[in-house]
């Protein structure tokens, strides 16, 4: 690991001087290329310096503590080592993930689609907290956010909600997201204290870029028009400004009606449009090539069970990695770092393996 560490050092160094050069603005699409590799070495060498940093003051304060006969003093000095050697594994851990090759596709924009599935109004609710668990994932790692569109449910939450994200490395944490997540805890509305399993599908998706765009000709798509409506009536609008796309070629149908303004309702619409038939497209090509499950299980199959939130025993598990932590709580808060980041390993190691 020291080798490849030395070899990306190098690396980091040498795009220092490439983009000191005026000209290398002349080429937008190279000097994009550029400027997210250096991000992407930039952080290894953050985390390298920290590494080397903690591993330097855990060796002198273990010198320290052999020579120390104030028994207070030394007290501190063993706090300090503990919480310096759980740091180190930290960093090792987090630079191990950070070496894996980074994918062409792991800055790209993403959207995320979830869907309430068995279990009714409250997996519609279950809807709702995990849309607010991956926009609180989102703010900590500085990604933003945009709402596409969304069916609310008549008791909260949402039958339906699809958002956009879009920030450094946001493919690369949420591509595996993609699945079926179950959820077990007691509603509200249940009297008697009993468990219900209820079921989300989360879909994420690739939205095209530049060089992915996908060409629909309006005489592919039948577009209607109808008045916008919502749960509570805060979509009060007297003009048919919601917007349904169907995309006649593959029958897949998208609609908006979060905007004020049809127009704008339409270009979300068309870009979730887009991202639907472009991952058609990705997926024929992945079964195409496909030799193994595990390469199928990668590419975010949405009937298979990923992950189980249990909230009486505050325990979460993903399947696929056999990941149990004791901490629903703080994952819903967002702290979703363990799973994701240990699934780019797993998926990492599966195609070394291949």
């Amino acid at each position: 690991m020291e080798k490849k560490i030395a070899l990306q050092l190098a690396r980091f160094n040498e795009l220092e001087a490439i983009l000191s050069h005026p000209e290398v603005f002349n080429d937008q699409k190279k000097y994009r290329a550029l400027t997210q590799e250096h991000a992407y070495l930039s952080e290894i060498k953050n985390v390298v310096e920290e590494l080397n940093r903690s591993k330097k003051q855990f060796s002198e304060n273990k010198e320290l503590l052999q020579q120390e006969k104030d028994p207070e003093f030394a007290q501190l000095l063993k706090d300090d080592i503990n919480q310096l050697e759980t740091r180190i594994a930290e960093l090792e851990k987090q630079l191990e993930n950070l070496l894996i090759p980074p994918d062409p596709n792991d800055h790209r924009n993403i959207i995320v689609e979830l869907r309430a599935g068995t279990g009714g109004d409250e997996a519609a609710l279950f809807v709702g907290d995990c849309v607010r668990m991956y926009k609180m994932y989102a703010d900590k790692h500085g990604w933003k956010t945009e709402l596409l569109s969304c069916a609310e449910s008549e008791i909260g939450g949402f039958k339906e909600y699809v958002m956009t994200l879009s920030g450094h490395n946001v493919y690369r944490l949420m591509r595996y997201e993609a699945g079926t997540h179950r959820v077990q805890r007691v509603p509200e509305t249940e009297a008697q204290g009993r468990v219900h399993t209820s079921a989300i599908t989360v879909a994420v998706l690739l939205e095209p870029d530049e060089e992915t765009d996908v060409e629909i000709e309006d005489k592919d798509l039948r577009i209607d028009t109808y008045r916008a409506s919502g749960a509570g009536g805060q979509h009060v609008n007297k003009t048919d400004s919601a917007v349904r796309l169907t995309h006649l070629a593959t029958g897949i149908v998208v609609y908006c009606q979060e905007e004020r303004s049809q127009h704008k309702n339409k270009d979300k619409a068309l870009r979730l449009l887009k991202a639907k038939i472009s991952e058609i497209e990705q997926q024929k090509k992945a079964d195409a090539i496909a030799s193994t499950r595990a390469s199928q299980v990668g590419s975010g199959d949405r009937s298979e069970r990923i992950r189980t939130y249990n909230y009486p025993q505050n325990r979460i598990t993903d399947h696929r990695i056999n990941l149990t932590k004791y901490n629903l709580d703080r994952v819903m808060e967002g702290e979703l770092d363990d799973f994701t980041t240990g699934l780019v390993s797993h998926y990492r190691q599966e195609q070394l393996n291949e």
